[in-house]
């Protein structure tokens, strides 16, 4: 498993890489579109659909909603930044209240609905902040990764009390509160870097604290769907990885919000 997961390492992060910060504008809204699609194709599963052939009926329309996006500008838009706020927040209630209020979005057609206001503003947030600078797709996407890193880390130190045991066991509350503790540094050092002044970094630093606590829902989230699903992987797609969607659950909830604060419209 080890060296599966390395040899898909391997030519993965070139790939990614270069695809998110060597692309722009058409290319890169195409690169992170496929991305975006390959999740999508793995969350039709997640929310009933087993046939192929309707799996990828929904992906193809969701590449149409995707390209007519684009064809008229709201691909770089805010309000497919809010859709997300507002799906987020019910995605909170029903994760916090895992199992009781299943009821209300087990159905298939609730879970293809959570999926459109989940990966759709994921896409269009990618698309924001590239438009802004290369730069804040780098600190979004080290934000990420600084949380996942520093909640490990300091929940397998210092674990006692348990976040969400309903939906995700191993993850505590002392691993959310690591994971921040590491994403403020990222965010003064950044602060520093960008020489963006006492008030500027303390925005930035604010933004942060928000995007990084985000990020630990759309980890949820997606767990609690296997969970409800009963599979332990979103596909196999990423061989050592599991899925597409494993990979990128948490910028799933992260993106859009950092573009939205990006944008200054919070």
């Amino acid at each position: 498993m080890l060296r599966q997961r390395i040899i898909t390492a391997a030519w993965l992060a070139p790939l990614m890489l270069a695809g998110l910060f060597g692309l722009a504008d058409g290319a890169f809204a195409a690169f992170t579109g496929v991305i975006v699609l390959l999740a999508a194709w793995e969350w039709a599963n997640l929310a009933g659909v087993t046939m192929a052939g309707r799996r990828l009926a929904l992906v193809a329309g969701l590449a149409l909603l995707m390209a007519l996006l684009w064809w008229f500008g709201a691909a770089l838009a805010a309000w497919p930044l809010w859709v997300a706020v507002a799906g987020w927040a019910l995605n909170l209630y029903w994760v916090v209240h895992y199992p009781a209020k299943s009821d209300q979005w087990g159905s298939t057609a609730a879970r293809l609905a959570m999926g459109l206001w989940v990966l759709l503003p994921a896409w269009v947030g990618f698309n924001v902040l590239r438009e802004m600078g290369s730069v804040w797709l780098l600190y979004v996407l080290l934000l990420v990764w600084g949380a996942d890193i520093g909640a490990y880390f300091s929940g397998r130190a210092w674990g006692r009390r348990k976040l969400s045991p309903a939906v995700s066991p191993g993850k505590s509350w002392e691993g959310v509160f690591g994971g921040l503790a590491v994403t403020l540094l990222l965010a003064v050092l950044f602060a520093v870097w960008q020489r963006l002044g006492m008030s500027g970094g303390l925005g930035l630093a604010l933004a942060t604290a928000a995007v990084a606590l985000v990020s630990v829902l759309g980890d949820l989230l997606e767990s609690m769907l296997k969970r409800f699903r009963g599979i332990k992987d979103s596909s196999q797609l990423l061989p050592g990885h599991g899925g597409v969607l494993d990979r990128i659950d948490s910028l799933t909830a992260a993106v859009p919000l950092f573009a939205l604060l990006s944008l200054g419209v919070l």
